[in-house]
């Protein structure tokens, strides 16, 4: 029987979990396993493969297709047409991925949660400051992937991408684990800050997609360029590009969170709570009845 207190071995648990996943030379491991997940080798792929589906919760059955060519192909899978059915309410911003609901709620001032006990300033990750005050008293959303989850992103309503600025950064892992103990590590990471505009409100709606560890650079379908490590940054790419609500915006090359930004007059649905999980195209935010 093993009479070690439960938290002492909760903790030694997440001591080797950050251990194994941040204390090691992350950019390296990250663009060698963007190199290994390329491996178009069919042994090479199918015993990758089986170990991900082995110790990680992965379910293929609402992927487009039912063979993968590397491991990558698979962390980018589109899905069947119909898979994430689109919430229709006008009113209602939907969830731009599937993911699993962290912080969220109102930003107070400038100040915003990443975990239980630890915070970080809009204006350390937005690089625009202007950007940055529209969203003082705003509405915040933490959405983070899970590796075995669908990695695209959509729009999360009728909207015209207006710019995108690119911030190179590091790759901290970007699970409670971490969030709990490294400051501020959303500002530190590569991002992507996507600013949109509500077509039919005006509202300035921000995705802030931040890469991490084994899972850096970001595809997006509007922009004819791979936004990944070694691109210069911050870098300002105006843009035009239209999108209706579920539309496609593009994808991580493998995955890991989203942060999305609405100012007064965008709510959090009372349905969204810490914890749960969300697939695409559910509703999540909801403009405020004038």
């Amino acid at each position: 029987m093993n009479t070690t207190p439960l938290f002492v071995r909760v903790l030694a648990q997440e001591d080797l979990n950050f251990l194994l996943t941040n204390r090691i030379p992350r950019r390296l491991l990250t663009a060698f396993m963007g190199w290994f997940s390329r491996i178009e080798q069919p042994l090479v792929r199918d015993l990758s493969l089986y170990v991900w589906q082995k110790f990680a919760d992965l379910e293929l059955e609402d992927a487009a297709k039912s063979e993968f060519s590397s491991l990558h192909d698979c962390f980018i899978r589109a899905l069947k047409p119909g898979a994430r059915p689109v919430d229709p309410d006008p009113m209602n911003l939907v969830s731009p991925c599937d993911a699993i609901v962290g912080a969220s709620g109102r930003v107070r001032g400038d100040v915003l949660i990443q975990a239980k006990g630890s915070s970080y300033a809009l204006s350390d990750l937005l690089p625009d400051p202007e950007l940055a005050k529209h969203y003082h008293d705003g509405t915040y959303v933490t959405l983070r992937l899970t590796s075995s989850m669908y990695h695209r992103f959509h729009a999360p309503h009728d909207l015209t991408v207006e710019e995108v600025t690119y911030v190179s950064g590091d790759t901290w892992n970007t699970n409670p684990i971490a969030l709990a103990r490294v400051e501020k590590l959303f500002c530190k990471n590569e991002r992507a800050v996507l600013r949109t505009r509500l077509r039919a409100s005006g509202h300035v709606v921000t995705l802030v997609p931040v890469a991490a560890i084994t899972i850096a650079s970001i595809r997006l379908h509007f922009l004819d360029v791979l936004l990944h490590l070694d691109y210069p940054g911050p870098n300002v790419m105006p843009c035009a590009a239209v999108s209706r609500k579920g539309d496609e915006l593009g994808w991580f090359q493998h995955g890991s969170t989203i942060l999305v930004f609405a100012p007064a007059g965008v709510e959090l649905c009372e349905s969204v709570q810490q914890g749960m999980r969300i697939r695409q195209g559910q509703a999540l935010l909801r403009l405020v009845q004038q």
